[in-house]
């Protein structure tokens, strides 16, 4: 029951076989010497609810301006971006203060009214209740004519 296996076809085979096994070396070396230890929850993800005129996309870059992004984290009540850090409850008031200055997009109107951020400390999760209020707004026609 033996295979006869050429000797060139065994040497190919073993160096893919060493090949193969030192890359798994050297990606855990390098996982497992990797010095960024955040020490903290890092932020997943933003929820937006209570919109329907206001895009998504406009609500979510202002939460991200506040500090709420990708690649941050929160450590304690303290909120790390890549600048700088800020503590949790001023990042969600900033937060809140830039969702209500959104604009629909080629416009000047700022329709919402109000915004509550709240921040999951455990998941990483920030929701954001919108509010928007059309009787508030004052739009004035500047066409040139």
């Amino acid at each position: 029951m033996l295979i006869k296996i050429r000797r060139d076809t065994l040497v190919i085979l073993l160096l893919a076989f060493i090949l193969i096994l030192s890359g798994r070396v050297m990606t855990y070396l390098a996982y497992a010497s990797s010095m960024e230890d955040t020490g903290g929850v890092p932020i997943a993800g933003v929820i937006v609810k209570g919109n329907d005129i206001v895009p998504i996309s406009s609500i979510k870059t202002n939460v991200y301006a506040a500090g709420f992004r990708p690649g941050s984290y929160i450590k304690g009540d303290i909120l790390v971006t890549s600048k700088r850090k800020v503590p949790l409850s001023e990042a969600i008031e900033n937060a809140e203060k830039f969702v209500k200055r959104t604009t629909i997009p080629g416009t000047r109107v700022t329709p919402i009214a109000a915004a509550d951020v709240k921040v999951d400390t455990r998941t990483g999760i920030v929701t954001v209740n919108v509010i928007e209020d059309f009787s508030t707004v004052k739009i004035t026609n500047r066409t040139g004519g």
